[in-house]
């Protein structure tokens, strides 16, 4: 929950187009949050972090149009918010360099993205653990924790495998807290429920990586075909089904009503087929989604708006990342001598 007086902070790493489960796990709290009154919201474009698995430069640039259009078009407004590019700021890569300094490389060890990564090369026979590993994956934390220290934010909405992460950049600032006084603010993870059960087409969690994903706002005939190609068992209609385990169940009550929901767990219950269970989930997506698929193919044809928008929010940014580093500079050392 976000709080009057807060800060809060959330980005997309520009790697691909929008799924739904970016619209479910960041774009739209942050639609719904920045409606609070009197609170602080900054929502960025990860570029920076892209480039940790995104090399493809005519991608990024498509991806950054693509989410700045879905967060406008999902009902974010500008004026209320600070909507940015990352490599916008300069201060933030600044900022990244300070605080690996004194980031300990135990610490960076325990990251879950670098423990994957050695633990799927030790699994390949033969394969150096290290193999593929940049030092972009190793010390994605501490770039994140720059992202969130630079405009000290009290609230990071996260799914549940980024908490570690949040719970690492607080680390990070009390040390930096400790060695040079009180700078930072120690940030505190948002999680969002349906952002950690989400499932793709594949029963795992909807994610780019493993190419599971529904497009955001793909046009009404492609939404119908990805649904139609979600894995399901053999069960037939008329068989009990358990919803929990169900990706079509997870994607609907994401996106419907609370009573919505519970008459869908009933019908699983009663044996619903999973033809007809596709059915009502895109039903259910498309409806909900068909107004800001309009507004979104809107802002995607108008590339120079959204740019405009973008610089303006860096500008908003900047106002704040400016000074600050300045102050930062200073409790380090870096000060003039007279």
């Amino acid at each position: 929950m976000v709080l009057s007086g807060e800060t809060v902070l959330t980005g997309i790493t520009t790697s691909g187009t929008p799924h739904i489960g970016n619209y479910v796990g960041a774009i739209r709290p942050s639609v719904v949050a920045s409606e609070v009154v009197d609170a602080k919201f900054f929502f960025f474009l990860a570029d920076y972090h892209s480039l940790i698995k995104n090399r493809d430069s005519a991608q990024m640039a498509t991806s950054t149009l693509e989410i700045a259009s879905s967060w406008l078009a999902a009902g974010l407004d500008p004026d209320r918010v600070v909507l940015y590019r990352q490599s916008d700021i300069p201060e933030i890569l600044e900022l990244t360099w300070l605080l690996t300094c004194l980031t300990s490389k135990g610490l960076m060890n325990r990251a879950h993205a670098y423990k994957a990564a050695v633990a799927a090369n030790e699994a390949s026979q033969g394969k150096d653990p290290e193999k593929g590993i940049t030092m972009g994956l190793f010390c994605y934390p501490i770039l994140m924790a720059a992202d969130i220290l630079m405009f000290n934010a009290n609230k990071v909405p996260v799914g549940s495998d980024q908490k570690q992460h949040v719970e690492m950049v607080r680390d990070i600032a009390g040390s930096f807290n400790h060695q040079f006084g009180q700078t930072f603010v120690l940030p505190e993870p948002l999680i969002s429920d349906n952002a950690s059960t989400l499932l793709g087409l594949d029963g795992r969690k909807m994610s780019k990586s493993y190419g599971n994903t529904i497009s955001l706002f793909t046009p009404e005939k492609n939404l119908r075909k990805s649904i139609m190609k979600i894995k399901t068992n053999s069960q037939e209609p008329g068989e009990p089904k358990d919803p929990e385990s169900s990706s079509l169940f997870s994607i609907y009550r994401a996106f419907a009503t609370g009573s919505e929901t519970e008459a869908i767990r009933q019908r699983y219950v009663d044996g619903i087929g999973w033809g007809e269970m596709k059915e009502c989930v895109f039903q259910c997506l498309n409806d909900h989604l068909k107004i800001a698929r309009e507004e979104y193919n809107r802002l995607i044809a108008a590339p120079d708006y959204i740019e405009d928008v973008l610089r303006k929010g860096a500008d908003k940014a900047r106002a704040v990342s400016s000074p600050f580093m300045d102050q930062i500079r200073s409790n380090v050392g870096f000060k003039a001598l007279s």
